[in-house]
């Protein structure tokens, strides 16, 4: 309690003092597209503010260490992002865009999006922050030391995943899932701990994998959400004028973000391409493989899932 009224009373000799500023916590580094959007929303929140709201952008997580919808919900920082799949607290809605084969392009990740929003609004309400904007992650696929053309290629494959559906989907295909901290996931493969990745292009670019790993194929395994948060005890300390130019920079940086994907993943597949990595496109063999598991997965994360999550599904699949 004490905590929350010094938050509201340094909040409220800002207003006072006619000028907010607020750090934003942006969890990858200052060249991921991510962290150059937040960049550029905190840029445009400036000028739509005319100065009198100011957001500077910390890179590399240095803000937030554990939890980001904690530090949000307590006030540890004004903002952050975070990658919603593997977010703890988000509950089963917050790992929608991380299952397996639901979404197989862009088009059909921005309609999930669109269909899930308002649970990610309700979800991020209830921990004292209102949801921003959220951009897709080019989508996931499969890096390992050969090309997979089957679903029996997994087997005996030590990967590591993001999140406990990418760790059934590897364990159901007879590998042996392994959950590390991205920071680790480099020090693994050169030491054999692991010795395959699912993840995007984008993050293979930049965790560098082709001197690790010579394969990747594009099997569009899911496209998750990176979104960003504000605590709404400093949203709320915004005047309506201030509220609204955000919003409309959140609008904007969304809609170019969506766009800014599809040609980081292109940049991302050249750059491994040019340093010696081979890009593969999925089998068809592969494909109705793939195919047959989306239900089965589906079927077992809605088993006990919330009602509002059921529509989110019965919406998309109309």
């Amino acid at each position: 309690m004490l905590k929350k009224c010094l938050l509201v009373a340094s909040l409220a000799s800002l207003v006072f003092a006619g000028n907010v500023k607020m750090n934003l916590n942006a969890k990858y580094g200052a060249n991921n597209f991510h962290t150059k959007g937040a960049e550029k929303f905190a840029a445009l929140v400036n000028d739509y503010t005319k100065g009198s709201v100011s957001i500077t952008v910390y890179a590399g997580s240095s803000l937030v260490k554990g939890n980001p919808l904690k530090a949000v919900k307590d006030g540890t920082v004004a903002m952050t992002d975070m990658f919603i799949p593997f977010t703890a607290g988000g509950g089963k809605v917050f790992g929608i865009s991380a299952l397996p084969f639901v979404a197989q392009s862009y088009d059909d990740a921005y309609r999930l999006y669109q269909i899930s929003k308002p649970s990610y609004e309700k979800t991020a309400e209830k921990w004292n922050q209102k949801l921003l904007y959220s951009v897709t992650w080019p989508p996931s696929g499969f890096y390992g030391n050969k090309k997979l053309e089957a679903l029996e290629d997994l087997k005996g494959a030590k990967t590591r995943t993001y999140d406990k559906n990418s760790a059934d989907f590897i364990n159901a295909a007879g590998g042996n899932a392994v959950a590390l901290p991205w920071g680790e996931v480099y020090s693994a493969l050169r030491t054999g701990l692991v010795n395959s990745v699912i993840t995007s292009s984008s993050s293979g670019k930049d965790g560098k994998f082709w001197e690790v790993l010579t394969n990747f194929t594009k099997i569009n395994y899911a496209y998750p959400l990176q979104a960003v948060t504000i605590n709404l005890d400093y949203w709320n300390s915004l005047n309506k004028s201030q509220q609204d130019a955000m919003l409309k920079a959140a609008a904007q940086i969304e809609k170019e973000q969506w766009e800014v994907v599809k040609q980081e993943d292109n940049d991302a597949l050249e750059t491994m391409m040019k340093n010696g990595m081979l890009i593969w496109e999925a089998t068809p063999k592969l494909k109705i493989e793939l195919t047959k598991i989306v239900d089965e997965v589906l079927e077992k994360y809605l088993e006990d899932a919330d009602s509002d999550t059921k529509k989110i599904f019965e919406e998309y699949r109309k």
